[in-house]
């Protein structure tokens, strides 16, 4: 177990369904949900990867949160600009956690490590996480984040959904516990 693989992500897409739904139908359910009393994650993604969100979002979701996701806001500009930087700073600082969707494609963007970079100003240490996520069958690749970062892994034990975070230092806090703090 440990760091998650894209398809091992995706499972927790497909057991939050009760029928098939598009990515984007899923997505649009998410906005809609009720936010009250519950613990607000700014959740930074490479914009392209749909599947990856929408399956990182029913994952998170098992635990009573309320996710942002900025191109789901409807007070984002359409074309990218300095307002859209500002609103993203805006929404980093009023949500409560900051995830990064560390996939292979988000490591490598630009827009990715910038949130990152802010995040880390606003939330670090014990509101920033990273959720690796590793192409099947392949290793991660952003394991220089795990030296500066808390990162979400899985519980080692087979049959159990536990999932901790786990700081640079090496110790670690059950994901539960750590989304209620």
């Amino acid at each position: 177990m440990g760091i998650l693989s894209k398809s091992e992500l995706k499972s927790y897409r497909n057991k939050t369904r009760y029928f098939s739904k598009s990515v984007n139908e899923s997505l649009s359910e998410f906005k809609s949900e009720s936010k009250y009393g519950k613990v607000t994650i700014f959740l930074s993604h490479k914009h392209d990867e749909k599947e990856e969100l929408d399956s990182a979002i029913s994952f998170l979701k098992q635990f009573g949160v309320e996710v942002y996701v900025d191109w789901l806001d409807e007070g984002m500009p359409k074309q990218t600009s300095g307002i859209t930087a500002k609103r993203i700073k805006e929404k980093i600082k009023e949500n409560q956690k900051f995830i990064f969707l560390a996939t292979e494609g988000a490591i490598s963007s630009k827009w990715c490590n910038w949130e990152l970079g802010f995040g880390d100003a606003q939330k670090y240490i014990n509101h920033i996480a990273i959720l690796p996520v590793s192409n099947d069958y392949n290793s991660f690749s952003g394991a220089e984040y795990f030296q500066i970062y808390p990162y979400i892994k899985q519980s080692d034990y087979i049959h159990s959904d536990d999932c901790y975070i786990i700081y640079p230092d090496g110790t670690e806090k059950n994901l539960k516990t750590w989304l209620r703090t």
